[in-house]
């Protein structure tokens, strides 16, 4: 299963969600779902805004699991 990281980037850059949130623009409550990892599909816009935000890539911010 691939999992969105964003949390742990946000930990190890001293960054809140709700700044990640308000940086995204997007509504809370897909905001809320992505992050806790409860949707299927996630757009390649809101991948690279996060990146960006994040200054990772794709590999840091995706990551496969054995759930």
């Amino acid at each position: 299963m691939i999992k969105l990281n964003a949390l742990a980037l946000l930990e190890k850059q001293g960054k809140t969600k709700y700044w990640l949130y308000k940086q995204l623009g997007m509504s809370y409550q897909n905001f809320s779902k992505m992050l806790n990892n409860e949707t299927k599909s996630i757009q390649y816009e809101n991948i690279e805004a996060m990146c960006l935000l994040l200054n990772c890539t794709p590999n840091e911010l995706l990551v496969i699991t054995e759930e």
